[in-house]
């Protein structure tokens, strides 16, 4: 299969056919519970916000539908995911070397997850700059959209994006009311406290 860079040592998936099994397990965080779903591919999708396991499962099988979903920590990929998110959140990591799969994401939201993928930590980005970036100046709020459906946060570090006017902008965690929490949590982490 062939890939195509999205962040300084990790690579996106081109689109294929569906893969047949997607793993799955939890991991503790200091923002809540996290679900990592991986494909033999890459990582598929990253939960925050303490979701239930049948709400991240049901997750998996729309995002990945007729793929067999099986509940393992121990594959390759999720125990390199598992150990990258950890040293993440020990502050001894400072980018991921993780293969992620966008199987059925539009060209256009391709190119605003790789420009995203590519803000160090420690620095922000606007949305309006990513949209310059990715050639849609002026295309704000379509970045905005790109970056509401990211399956990958933190690994793809939309919560980096911040509004032109110094605010924090959006950010959306399914089933999490307080998500701007999670946002203003991750940007603490990475030294941007500020926000």
């Amino acid at each position: 299969m062939r890939t195509v860079a999205a962040r300084r040592g990790g690579t996106v998936a081109k689109p294929a056919t569906p893969p047949s099994v997607i793993r799955y397990c939890g991991l503790a965080a200091p923002i809540g519970r996290i679900w990592l779903g991986v494909s033999d591919r890459g990582v598929v999708r990253i939960s925050l916000g303490g979701l239930e396991e049948s709400a991240f499962v049901a997750e998996l099988a729309h995002l990945r539908p007729g793929a067999r979903l099986v509940k393992d920590a121990t594959s390759r990929i999720i125990a390199a995911a598992r150990r990258e998110l950890l040293e993440y959140f020990s502050g001894t990591r400072t980018t991921f070397t993780l293969p992620v799969d966008l199987d059925g994401l539009t060209a256009f939201q391709r190119k605003v997850l790789g420009s995203t993928g590519r803000i160090p930590l420690g620095r922000v980005a606007t949305y309006g700059r990513i949209a310059e970036a990715v050639g849609r100046p002026g295309g704000a709020r379509a970045v905005g959209g790109a970056l509401r459906i990211n399956p990958v946060p933190i690994v793809i570090p939309c919560h980096r994006v911040v509004a032109s006017g110094g605010g924090l902008g959006g950010f959306t965690v399914r089933g999490c009311p307080d998500s701007l929490d999670i946002k203003r949590k991750l940007l603490a982490l990475e030294g941007q406290a500020g926000r």
